[in-house]
């Protein structure tokens, strides 16, 4: 058994020697040293030797299967070194030479926009309402009755609301506002929240209006809420959005769910002040709409109108983005031309 031991080693060795690849080294240590490879099919004879025998052949088998293995080691990092050799010659890199350019998205700065004045609202305590609850298609309901606004209401034409043809009562919400009707509905007060989203009107497109836009609503509800806390929350949101040097003010208007309502403009910073184009001429731009919650629709949602009182406000992003960065054309925001996306 010894002699052959000594033989299959010898042919291990030789065949050692005589590999040329990785793969090679691989095959010979299944040939001879796997568990059915050549020295274990031998090492099973074993037990049939004498106690004197088994000391002195398995001592010599032991030997000669960690000197194969030391061989085999050798020679496998001797081919591996080879091979990376060859290999970081062949796809050698020359590192001096300049990367390509990969040109990186941004954020829209409709998106910018929008995402600053949550932050601003969410520090000042808003909560941003579920998206389930802000349906960018809408029925009539929620869109106009609950709002408190009359059937032949002019907004109700189809001059200037997108109706659809599931129903004839289903339309493009063409403001954030019903967002306020689906929070009233499924929530108790107090309720201060604001609803960012898409909203649409059948207007004619031009350098202030566009058919597509977006707007944020905001809601707060409690008791003993006043006009007074409407104009602290707009004016500190003016302050951190636009900066305290730049003027704005109230005027009194008329919408439909709210009672006092207000619009809030903002100086013109195309001209500053002095009119043009983007201000038609008045000096001033209007970035939002406001009042106090109309008591009809309170009272439409079930809420206690002597316990209860709110506000809600609504402002359009784009028109906001325009003052912030001095945008004079609303169509900028959506013709995806490069030279003005990246400028932000």
């Amino acid at each position: 058994m010894k002699t052959l031991l000594e033989n299959i080693y010898n042919s291990a060795k030789a065949d050692i020697d005589n590999a040329l690849t990785i793969a090679d080294i691989d095959e010979i240590r299944l040939k001879y040293l796997s568990r059915k490879g050549e020295f274990n099919s031998i090492k099973k004879g074993l037990k049939d030797l004498s106690d004197e025998d088994k000391r002195t052949v398995g001592a010599f088998a032991n030997q000669i299967t960690e000197d194969l293995e030391q061989m085999l080691k050798l020679k496998h990092e001797q081919f591996y070194q080879k091979e990376m050799t060859e290999r970081l010659q062949k796809d050698r890199i020359d590192i001096t030479l300049p990367g390509k350019f990969v040109p990186m998205g941004k954020i829209h700065p409709l998106t910018q926009t929008t995402n600053e004045i949550v932050k601003i609202f969410q520090n000042l305590g808003f909560s941003i309402v579920d998206s389930s609850l802000s349906p960018e298609v809408e029925t009539e309901y929620y869109n106009f009755d609950m709002l408190n606004v009359p059937k032949d209401h002019p907004a109700r034409d189809v001059q200037d609301t997108f109706y659809l043809s599931l129903a004839s009562n289903v339309v493009l919400r063409s403001q954030t506002s019903g967002a306020q009707i689906h929070v009233m509905e499924n929530q108790k007060p107090p309720i201060k929240v604001i609803s960012p989203g898409r909203v649409y009107r059948n207007e004619n497109v031009n350098a202030r209006k566009n058919n597509f836009f977006h707007q944020i609503e905001g809601l707060y509800v409690d008791k003993d809420i006043t006009f007074g806390d409407l104009k602290g929350v707009l004016n500190e949101f003016i302050r951190q959005y636009f900066g305290s040097s730049r003027p704005t003010r109230f005027r009194s208007s008329f919408f439909p769910f709210t009672e006092p309502s207000a619009e809030v403009d903002v100086q013109c910073i195309m001209c500053q002040g002095k009119g043009c184009r983007t201000c038609s001429g008045t000096g001033w731009l209007e970035v939002l709409g406001c009042g106090m919650v109309d008591v009809n629709v309170l009272k439409g949602v079930g809420i206690d109108t002597d316990v209860y009182s709110g506000f809600a406000f609504g402002m359009g992003v784009e028109r906001l983005a325009m003052l912030k960065y001095a945008v004079d054309d609303i169509r900028l925001f959506f013709n995806n031309d490069n030279r003005f996306l990246k400028q932000f």
